[in-house]
């Protein structure tokens, strides 16, 4: 990741305090795991009072310029939610815990997993399917 979208990555953790529903915590445990995947390249979008999205790529991907996307969703600053989306191609469901989002991710269906408070077995979940995807785009 750049440094410029390392530091504000950073600052929108350090500076994200007002959380009713724990979903920072959710947000950081989804970067965390995916800082530790093998071969991956992060970026960071800032659309302040729309969203903040963690776009996450393989270094081999050549079909697309992703294969994730974290999003905190920041229409009500004072109750965030995640957005974790992905291409439909990319990641399976097997609990079926995602919905269908036609042309939700820069255009392409997608699956996304929606997250409105702290749900510890969600985030495993997810983490599954973010690991899935990547192994995935790694071979696109």
């Amino acid at each position: 990741m750049d440094t410029q979208f390392a530091d504000e990555l950073a600052t929108f953790v350090d500076t994200w305090t007002t959380d009713p529903n724990l979903t920072k915590a959710c947000f950081t445990a989804l970067k965390s795991h995916l800082e530790g995947l093998d071969g991956i390249k992060l970026d960071f979008v800032p659309r302040p009072g729309i969203t903040y999205s963690l776009r996450a790529a393989h270094e081999n991907q050549s079909k697309r310029n992703l294969f994730a996307m974290v999003d905190v969703i920041d229409d009500d600053p004072a109750d965030r939610w995640l957005s974790v989306c992905f291409y439909n191609e990319l990641v399976d469901d097997p609990q079926g815990l995602g919905d269908e989002v036609p042309g939700g991710l820069l255009g392409e269906d997608a699956k996304c997993f929606d997250l409105y408070e702290g749900d510890d077995e969600m985030v495993r979940y997810i983490k599954e399917r973010l690991q899935t995807a990547c192994l995935a785009a790694a071979k696109e």
